[in-house]
């Protein structure tokens, strides 16, 4: 029997594919959680042989959470359901050791042929969402990225300028620079597109 967790904030939808999973034989949900935490939480108590879990969740994200798994060397294997194929994620969720990566509308039986693929030792890719996923060409530079990155911690041009131990001016500069090139009006939302786009 192949134990499974299922992460999703939408409760409805949650529901639905626990319902619909637990028909299938060879499957067990043994837990449902509604956000990252508790995911986290869930996945160290029942040691499920699998989790499903959405990416865009509460408190954290469903990459957020296999990159801590995958750093305990944690066994349960994680399948990543998302509705959208964003830059930088499908590259993130490799790296954190992730084995399938599907969209969440594929039919149950799909989703449940996948689920013993990768109890097989397979990956599973929707391949809607790698295409999806391809990243476009980073039009900042490092000393750029590094300045939002500071930016995207919360840090004032001043203290930006303090830990570069760059002039503030030059920083205004660098940042000013970064909105024309990303065609935003403000760091809140150059750090959020450079983030979509896997650019930070």
């Amino acid at each position: 029997m192949i134990r499974i967790i299922i992460a999703e904030d939408q409760r409805l939808l949650r529901g639905a594919m626990a319902s619909l999973l637990d028909m299938e034989d060879d499957i067990e949900v043994v837990g449902q959680a509604g956000d990252g935490a508790e995911a986290l939480t869930l996945i160290e108590q029942l040691e499920p042989d699998v989790c499903l879990m959405d990416i865009e969740m509460p408190f954290k994200s469903g990459l957020d959470v296999a990159e801590i798994l995958n750093s305990k060397g944690c066994a349960t294997k994680i399948i990543i359901l998302t509705t959208f194929a964003r830059p930088g994620y499908f590259e993130r969720g490799v790296k954190a050791g992730i084995q399938g990566y599907l969209l969440k509308d594929e039919p149950v039986n799909k989703l449940a042929d996948s689920i013993r693929r990768v109890m097989n030792g397979h990956r599973e890719v929707s391949p809607e969402l790698v295409f999806g996923s391809l990243r476009e060409e980073n039009p900042l530079t490092t000393r750029e990225q590094e300045i939002l990155k500071l930016a995207a911690q919360g840090q004032t041009a001043g203290q930006i300028a303090g830990t570069l131990h760059l002039s503030y001016g030059t920083v205004r500069n660098y940042i000013s620079e970064i909105l024309n090139k990303l065609e935003v009006k403000s760091r809140i939302e150059a750090v959020r597109l450079a983030e979509e786009k896997g650019w930070v």
